[in-house]
């Protein structure tokens, strides 16, 4: 196997806080162990449409802070096809790079996988989503701080609605996963969250209606995980039909939930992973995400990281039944 001299760095997909603390801590550690390191530009395209400059350690000085990512993001659907795979891989070539650090969220790790399988390519993933929903690791970059954002709003949403006395529906993100949206429940006090988790065949809207509408509370607050079928409109207007008597509300956070600061914990595990990026492709490691799990950092396959399904503590759930009577 040939030496590693040169690594490209990307962020892919959806942005999460923290992915800049992450380039930076792949850019100095990179730097400090005697490696070249290159920055992609826009995710798969900037491969593609080759975005790709030499980084060094002023490139990411004072980033750490910043919500974002200087290195932009996208997603990119022509790398999605075999003929976008080989103009990216023949740019890798062009550039000397000989390992990619992509960070990124489920969809990205996958394009990794798929490219590392074609190209015999050192890939190495970092954990970067809002959502939570990537096997082995505790965390991933930017939920932390998202979760903060979500409980902030909740906590503004709630003195509406008990001025008015209305029930709240809050839609937050997490695609199939319910981290943000049972947590971001339990931490701002809210009296339900319906999630993917908890999607059985009992009627989640009807248990929370006949448990927690009660005379002596007439405001209470729903957090409700994004859903193309059945978000927070959709339940909101069950309540319209179902129990014309309350008056309802939606509120639907949407991208407010990706920006901002990153919290001292998101940039420290994307500081954690990046420096275990480097570390990971010194001892030759390869077509792995780089995770912390029990404050360890572990090396996770990259298939196992996209294809499992995380752990999600059905405790949660009755934390939140037993603190919102």
């Amino acid at each position: 196997m040939a030496k590693i001299k040169t690594i490209g760095v990307l962020t892919s997909g959806g942005d999460a806080p923290g992915m800049n603390a992450a380039i930076r801590a792949v850019t100095r550690a990179g730097i400090c162990m005697g490696f070249k390191i290159k920055g992609i530009f826009r995710g798969y395209d900037g491969l593609i449409n080759e975005e790709i400059e030499d980084f060094s350690t002023e490139n990411v000085s004072g980033i750490i802070m910043s919500g974002g990512t200087i290195l932009k993001t996208a997603r990119s659907k022509e790398f999605m096809t075999p003929e976008g795979r080989k103009k990216a891989y023949d740019n890798i070539i062009k550039h000397n790079i000989d390992a990619l650090v992509i960070i990124g969220g489920n969809g990205s790790l996958t394009g990794a996988m798929t490219f590392a399988q074609e190209y015999d390519i050192c890939c190495i993933g970092l954990p970067g989503t809002v959502d939570n929903d990537l096997y082995g690791t505790d965390s991933t970059i930017g939920y932390d701080t998202t979760l903060n954002t979500i409980v902030d709003c909740v906590d503004r949403i709630r003195d509406t609605a008990s001025s008015h006395e209305r029930i709240f529906f809050v839609e937050v993100m997490g695609r199939d996963a319910g981290f943000l949206a049972q947590n971001s429940a339990i931490a701002s006090g809210a009296e339900a969250a319906i999630i993917p988790e908890d999607s059985t065949d009992v009627d989640q809207l009807a248990t929370f209606m006949e448990r927690g509408i009660r005379k002596s509370k007439k405001s209470c607050i729903v957090i409700v995980s994004e859903s193309p079928k059945c978000g927070a409109l959709f339940y909101a207007q069950r309540v319209r039909d179902e129990f014309p008597s309350f008056d309802v509300r939606v509120s639907i956070l949407g991208h407010l939930q990706r920006g901002g600061r990153p919290s001292a914990h998101d940039r420290i595990l994307a500081s954690r992973t990046g420096v275990g990026a480097i570390d990971a492709i010194m001892q030759g490691q390869r077509n792995i995400m780089v995770g912390v799990r029990n404050n360890e950092v572990v090396y996770v396959p990259l298939i196992e990281a996209i294809r499992s399904d995380k752990p999600f503590d059905k405790k949660l759930i009755t934390v939140l039944e037993e603190l919102s009577i």
